[in-house]
């Protein structure tokens, strides 16, 4: 069966749907196609013994009114209906080390976040205020992350700085230090690798205000999905393209698992880069930028237990928890095997039936995808359900309760609170979340070749983009902003910014 549309965008995350909604605004005929039965990506959520939880969105910042994610929310029609909660304005993320029974709270609002850094390192408040400061220019510098319009080199003496080379000029305190980069899991941190601007970017962003979402993301996918089919629109599930066809210099068709044809003037790609070019059949694509693609790193994965808690055992905590094993908050990322694991993040998840107890807790911590080399061959999702064999499952088993454990002593009396322990591997997310190689935050940034990771959302075929959260930043946030961008090549940026701020 041919379909015809004005616009198809494979893949229904974040930047695909967010795309799809400025599109139809602009009245175009719209058509999102999703290979999974759940829409969403990483705003995909699971219920378990009757227990939401979410596959990738914990919590979120910028929603205060006047902030850049509330207004893009605004303008995407979607912010009045988002079921939020604050987080507690005086510690949203606790950092908690080996060997040190103290608890560094990071608040916010920035007079929150300075007061209890200051109140933990006295003789430092002046390096606490200046490290603040410099965070806020940085910001500056971004235009998009400000919805204005301005010009590329404007960030450009702030590309090539690192993240913990910083840190370390600003201060000689190691605890401070390893503080302000406690809750570096945000963005797969990793030392004398991650440039400050993303520390910068995301670090900000929950400082200004923090949020969790009610009953899971996954509301955003379907208030997303929802202003598409009002505007005549579809998304359509259990739809896998699998070709792109270019014919005369733009794409002509993309054809489905089913044999169904989408035939459109416009394409948009929400999935990886590489797995776009993995579908797309074209000689306008050379082989060098094919080959610049497929050599890009990817961020590390993780694994994580979704734990649904005996009722009213674990009490419900407004914030989270970054714990390091190691000698400093950038050692957990390169743990090696016999370490595992070497710190833990902690999420309670938001329910609309809270009653000061958690009904769910998400324990994770990072887990390469090598390790899944046995299983690599193998595939499980919702529509093609398979075993990976006993031998995984045992896998899953050893590695949650070594994870679990290991969590145990930091955070006493979790174990008894358990009713029971939903797994995910680097395999899960490769799966459902349908990464490259099940990576947590797509390709990694590094401030040495900032040039290298960048992905234009332009492609040498005119009329297929590229979104999503590989072009510009991860997160709810950067993924927004991503579609922003893919969406101005078509209608302008200054238009866009200007119909997003008049909201």
């Amino acid at each position: 069966m041919d379909h015809h549309v004005d616009l198809v965008v494979v893949g229904s995350g974040l930047g695909g749907l967010a795309c799809g909604v400025f599109f139809a605004k602009e009245g175009y005929k719209v058509c999102v196609l999703e290979r999974n039965k759940q829409i969403g990506g990483n705003l995909q959520t699971f219920a378990r013994h009757k227990v939401i939880f979410d596959s990738g969105v914990h919590y979120v910042g910028g929603l205060d009114e006047g902030q850049n994610l509330h207004s893009i929310f605004k303008y995407l029609e979607i912010m009045d209906k988002v079921k939020i909660r604050k987080m507690d304005e005086d510690i949203v993320d606790a950092i908690r080390f080996k060997g040190d029974p103290k608890v560094y709270k990071l608040g916010q609002g920035y007079e929150n976040f300075i007061k209890n850094l200051v109140s933990d390192f006295p003789d430092e408040e002046e390096t606490i205020r200046n490290y603040c400061e410099e965070i806020k220019h940085i910001c500056q510098k971004f235009p998009l992350y400000n919805l204005r319009k301005g010009e590329a080199f404007e960030k450009n003496d702030v590309l090539g700085l690192d993240t913990r080379t910083y840190l370390e000029s600003i201060t000689a305190n190691k605890k401070l230090q390893n503080v302000l980069a406690g809750s570096n899991v945000l963005y797969a941190g990793e030392g004398y690798k991650t440039p400050l601007y993303v520390h910068a970017l995301i670090i900000n962003s929950y400082i200004e205000s923090s949020y969790r979402f009610v009953d899971g993301g996954s509301q955003i996918a379907r208030l997303l999905t929802k202003q598409i089919r009002n505007r005549n629109g579809e998304v359509k599930t259990r739809q896998q393209v699998t070709r792109l066809v270019e014919q005369n210099g733009k794409i002509e068709f993309a054809e489905c698992s089913n044999g169904e044809r989408y035939f459109a003037k416009l394409f948009i790609s929400n999935a990886h880069p590489s797995q776009t070019l993995d579908i797309l059949e074209s000689d306008l694509i050379k082989n060098l930028y094919r080959k610049r693609i497929k050599s890009l790193e990817n961020s590390i994965s993780v694994f994580s237990i979704n734990m649904v808690m005996k009722k009213n055992t674990f009490k419900y905590l407004n914030y989270n928890i970054y714990f390091s094993g190691k000698e400093g908050a950038w050692d957990i990322i390169n743990y090696k095997p016999e370490e595992w694991p070497s710190g833990f993040a902690l999420f309670c998840s938001a329910s609309s039936k809270q009653n000061g107890f958690a009904d769910g807790v998400t324990l994770m911590t990072y887990m390469r995808y090598e390790e899944m080399k046995e299983w690599e061959n193998t595939f499980n999702t919702s529509i093609d359900e398979s075993s990976r064999g006993e031998r995984y499952e045992q896998f899953k088993k050893e590695k949650a309760a070594q994870l679990i454990e290991y969590a145990e002593k930091e955070v006493p009396g979790l174990k008894e609170c358990i009713y029971s322990c939903h797994i995910a591997t680097p395999l899960t997310l490769r799966d459902y979340i349908g990464t490259e190689d099940g990576s947590l935050y797509g390709v990694t940034k590094d401030y040495r070749n900032p040039l290298k990771s960048f992905i234009s959302p332009r492609t040498k075929i005119p009329n297929l983009l590229l979104t999503g959260q590989n072009l510009n930043l991860h997160g709810v946030l950067g993924v927004s902003m991503s579609a922003i961008v893919t969406s101005a090549e078509v209608f302008g940026m200054e238009y866009l910014l200007e119909k997003i701020k008049n909201a």
